[in-house]
């Protein structure tokens, strides 16, 4: 990190209409660039949620075509419009697959070029105790490579919601040279409210590494709730800025100085003995 990051995550309440879903989101991101923000986190999902698996492999894009489609177009024009880094978290990818997606993390810089794309690797396949059954497995296709990507001089590293929970993809992360961690997210309000700042937290200090999550909130289709409290921690675990209910942003600094103590005052990251392989971080 070269200098200091305003950053902003996005929090939405989306459901299962696309273009309303990219109206509310182009205001909130027209918002967040009039507050200085150079990089702008959407959450997962941003574009559809709900609905039943057909209508997300009809909302599908393919993001290598050169016409593109809604969603791409959305991204490129906002990207551009306010130049900004858009970093779009959760979208539906065609994949392989005919009858599943991938929930793809398109990295798009102010050109409105995407110059990243990470895969979401962990699927939702659990019972939580809220009435809800998730299956995510049964209409996505995992990924299987994690994704380090330079946004203004910054080295920012790529996750979606459930990845959350493993660890050893942040430390992979780091090894790549990570900077700062990413994580859009659908968190459900039976998981959140116990586990989403302890888990953000604790990722943030196991890589002494600032951490954007940009999430859902509210009711949506089908029964499903989310927890929202989108917010933005630094390397010593502290959460810095956070949203409030509903439908928001929340905008902070990205310090490379303050990264740079906390990196060389607890140098743990130099301490690692296991895992380490060839690499440094």
């Amino acid at each position: 990190m070269r200098e200091p990051l305003v950053a902003a995550a996005v929090q939405m309440n989306s459901q299962a209409d696309l273009a309303e879903n990219l109206g509310r989101a182009g205001r909130l991101v027209a918002e967040a660039a009039s507050r200085g923000a150079k990089v702008v986190v959407l959450p997962e999902n941003f574009a559809f949620m709900g609905g039943d698996d057909d209508e997300r492999l009809r909302v599908a894009e393919d993001l290598d075509a050169k016409d593109g489609g809604r969603i791409r177009a959305f991204l490129a024009e906002n990207a551009t419009k306010h130049g900004v880094w858009m970093l779009a978290g959760g979208l539906p990818e065609r994949s392989s697959d005919p009858k599943r997606v991938h929930n793809t993390f398109a990295a798009v810089a102010p050109s409105g070029e995407i110059v990243a794309r990470y895969r979401k690797i962990h699927m939702f396949d659990v019972e939580v105790g809220d009435g809800q059954r998730y299956r995510e497995s049964a209409s996505c296709m995992p990924g299987d490579e994690p994704v380090v990507v330079d946004v203004a001089g910054t080295r920012i590293g790529l996750s979606i919601c459930y990845d959350l929970r493993f660890p050893e993809l942040y430390r992979e992360l780091v090894a790549r040279g990570a900077e700062v961690l990413v994580v859009p997210a659908a968190f459900t309000l039976a998981t959140g409210k116990d586990h989403w700042h302890v888990l953000l937290r604790a990722r943030a200090i196991e890589a002494q590494c600032y951490v954007i999550a940009a999430a859902q909130w509210g009711s949506h289709p089908k029964g499903r709730k989310t927890y929202g409290k989108s917010c933005i921690v630094d390397p010593w675990g502290e959460v810095v800025a956070q949203a409030s209910e509903g439908e928001g942003i929340v905008v902070g600094t990205l310090d490379p100085a303050y990264l740079a103590h906390v990196r060389a005052s607890l140098p743990s990251l130099q301490h690692r003995r296991i895992g380490v392989g060839s690499r440094q971080a």
